[in-house]
């Protein structure tokens, strides 16, 4: 049998926090010295209160700081956790050869995470734009026990060797994207979702291969609506 965590499996359930909340702002999480997890902490937390958490997956040849401006001020101002993680490599393990130390550092920044802070278990989203997209859809997909959202921005591709649970997702592409055309991959990724029976809000812009701030806002309310009546979070 294959190992889980070859296929990409996650092992994450949170818990009641042991470790005192952080205060608000930029936290590096001490995974490693180069290329850390950052931690993006709103003010007015409720103490007791279970708080939503993103997890930002940057493109290939990024990093935490380049992909941070897509998804911080929406943080700061709707009050979610937002754990920005970093490839070790210029992009994905994924994308260069399987799940592999990206997926070891996640599972271990998730858990350092719910050590401080009692996350909702309803708002737990996967969020990425171009190879983070990729890896969005791929991871998100396979650990659907915890994830609950998908936003996925200009991806190319999916890789999912085990589907678990069901979560939402929000899928954008720019029809003017020349590095991924959208007919191979936003309208391709989309139907195939909806014809397995996934929830999926699909949207295309006009507009190359760049996330959209007006999109990214939808996505943002998207995650964070209510839970339709009788859905599974």
């Amino acid at each position: 049998m294959l190992d889980p965590h070859l296929a990409g499996h996650i092992t994450f359930a949170p818990t009641a926090p042991d470790l005192p909340p952080l205060a608000p702002g930029h936290h590096n999480l001490g995974l490693s010295a180069e290329r850390d997890a950052l931690l993006v902490v709103p003010q007015g937390l409720e103490p007791g209160v279970p708080v939503p958490l993103m997890v930002l997956f940057h493109g290939g040849g990024g990093s935490a700081q380049k992909i941070l401006p897509m998804m911080e001020q929406h943080a700061l101002t709707h009050g979610f956790l937002l754990l920005v993680p970093q490839s070790v490599f210029p992009t994905w393990d994924i994308v260069i050869a399987g799940n592999g130390p990206d997926r070891e550092r996640l599972e271990t920044a998730l858990a350092l995470v719910a050590r401080h802070f009692e996350i909702d278990r309803t708002r737990i989203c996967f969020a990425g734009h171009s190879d983070g997209g990729s890896y969005t859809l791929s991871l998100g997909l396979t650990n659907g026990h915890f994830v609950t959202h998908l936003i996925v921005s200009s991806a190319g591709f999916m890789s999912v060797q085990r589907q678990s649970g069901a979560p939402r997702v929000f899928i954008s592409h720019g029809v003017n994207d020349e590095q991924i055309p959208v007919e191979r991959s936003g309208r391709t990724h989309a139907a195939l979702l909806k014809e397995a029976g996934y929830d999926v809000t699909y949207m295309e812009y006009n507009g190359p291969h760049a996330w959209q701030p007006p999109v990214v806002g939808l996505a943002v309310a998207f995650f964070l609506a209510p839970v339709p009546a009788g859905a599974t979070p």
